[in-house]
């Protein structure tokens, strides 16, 4: 009889259950979504009741007509550097505070000052940064002791709902890298940064391997689900570490772009990577002695989705009339502006920036906007701004390894027309994966497969991802992008001020 295994893609807009069988076939996925509520700037909130809403009702869709006794185990991709306080029942005490808030610029000033920045990049691969959970954590302590005090465990996204599924307090390698508070090359929460950073590490969980199982579904959470309590629970990984697994990057040096509401240049490396100005930060990985050094920026499909709601009402109606996506409309008018957008630059820093400015008080900005720009190429800027700042990542790798390919993965991945301009720009062939949107599902399903033993290694991945598609760069662009490359880094250096006194006037 079929057995399987349930994967939970735990994302910043929705989450998406797909079960998989063990011989690593898709059978199906629902998807539910929730809010994110962005305030004050650069505050970004969710409500971790809606996380668990959404993965009771998924689960319980996925598993119609199947046998529950047949589902060995549930894991996980999850969204990183939330913080999620939790009271010694799980309860979670305030919203969730997502890996796009950046309010703590206090707290990371202060972190900065006592650890130092170069001490901070060595021993957790990662800047001092207001994205960070520990940061956020050193924000609730400062402006909400209440909340600080009746915190028993600060949890990330993915370990909150494990909570709630097992009881148990725990997270992983991979998302403990995403903290600010994790000594990356001993595997353990860094004593010297959380003494440093004034927070109790009796808060934090219980440190696991992303394939270790971490208990059976409580009858609370089977009845909920749909399953029965001899489903376990398998800890799983944050997205980033999750997407590198899911794009087939299992050995030092495949390299992969993926594509979603924020976007990130990853890889494999079998050592800690660090480069000399801090562009890039590095993660543990899901697979056990392996690191993924990575460039993440914030607003990549949702610097998209701001232009789509911004400027195409028109064409949201027109492809509602047409029972199409309204992205379709979009990219045929990106097609009707040439490449270059007609000297139009745009800076995608809607929501400050992490890699490669990590600077939070950047915003998003049109540069040299003349009388003959039309919307076509106000759409075609946002791409081709989305892929200048990804240029300057994947040039931050080039320091460490020879780039001519990268996989394309991600659930914004899906069009031609985004592809061959990331091809362009980036100048690098793009080979494309078949179900680009369920990569880091297919990983989550691997490492529950793993955690149970119906894999026996990462090497399984090749059975479920294939290259569907491939873009190669177009070579007559080159010398129209590499002109819009130097605008694109010269107008942001000439807004940094501007910035400041932005930021300056907001806090007054």
């Amino acid at each position: 009889m079929e057995k399987y295994l349930i994967a939970h893609d735990l994302g910043t807009s929705s989450n998406k259950a797909t079960l998989f069988s063990t011989e690593g076939k898709l059978i199906k996925s629902h998807t539910i979504s929730y809010d994110v509520h962005f305030f004050c700037k650069n505050h970004a909130e969710q409500n971790a009741e809606d996380w668990w809403d959404a993965v009771c009702a998924a689960t319980r869709k996925i598993v119609e007509g199947i046998d529950p006794s047949d589902v060995l185990a549930i894991s996980f991709s999850s969204q990183m550097q939330a913080c999620v306080v939790v009271d010694n029942e799980g309860n979670a005490l305030r919203p969730a505070m997502i890996w796009a808030d950046q309010r703590a610029e206090k707290q990371a000033k202060e972190l900065e000052d006592a650890v130092g920045a170069e001490r901070m990049y060595e021993l957790n691969g990662h800047r001092i940064s207001a994205s960070y959970s520990i940061e956020k954590l050193m924000w609730i302590r400062d402006n909400e002791p209440e909340i600080y005090e009746k915190t028993y465990k600060m949890l990330l996204a993915k370990d909150y709902i494990i909570c709630r599924l097992t009881g148990q307090f725990v997270t992983d390698y991979s998302e403990a890298s995403g903290t600010d508070a994790f000594d990356l090359r001993r595997l353990q929460w860094s004593k010297e940064i959380m003494t440093a950073a004034r927070i109790d590490i009796c808060k934090m969980p219980k440190l696991h391997a992303s394939t270790d199982v971490i208990g059976h579904l409580t009858e609370t959470a089977s009845e909920a689900l749909g399953l029965t309590t001899d489903t376990v629970v398998v800890c799983g990984g944050g997205d980033g570490p999750c997407s590198a697994l899911g794009a087939g990057s299992i050995e030092s040096g495949q390299m992969f772009l993926s594509f979603g509401t924020s976007a990130w240049i990853a890889g494999t490396s079998d050592r800690m990577i660090l480069d000399k100005n801090k562009t890039l930060i590095c993660f543990g990985h899901v697979i056990p002695g392996k690191y993924m050094p990575c460039g993440t920026m914030q607003a990549a499909g949702s610097s998209y989705s701001y232009i789509k709601n911004a400027l195409c009402r028109e064409e949201e109606q027109k492809a509602k009339d047409q029972g199409i996506s309204v992205y379709d409309i979009l990219n045929q008018l990106v097609m009707k502006s040439p490449s270059g957008a007609r000297g139009l630059i745009f800076l995608p820093y809607m929501l400050g920036e992490r890699s490669p400015r990590w600077n939070p008080d950047t915003s998003g900005s049109f540069l040299g906007i003349k009388m003959e720009h039309e919307k076509c190429d106000y759409i075609r800027a946002v791409l081709e701004g989305v892929a200048m700042n990804l240029d300057i990542i994947l040039n931050a790798h080039k320091e460490n390894t020879d780039i001519t390919d990268l996989t394309l993965t991600g659930g914004g991945a899906k069009g031609d027309v985004l592809a061959q301009v990331l091809s362009d720009v980036l100048n690098v062939n793009l080979h494309r994966l078949d179900h680009v949107g369920e990569a880091t599902s297919i990983a989550a399903a691997v490492i529950a497969g793993i955690g149970v033993g119906v894999f026996k290694d990462f090497t399984v991945i090749n059975q479920f991802i294939k290259r569907e598609s491939s873009f190669m760069p177009d070579k007559n662009t080159q010398k129209i992008y590499g002109s819009q490359k130097r605008f694109f880094e010269k107008g942001y250096q000439c807004l940094k001020e501007y910035y400041k006194l932005e930021a300056d006037i907001v806090s007054e």
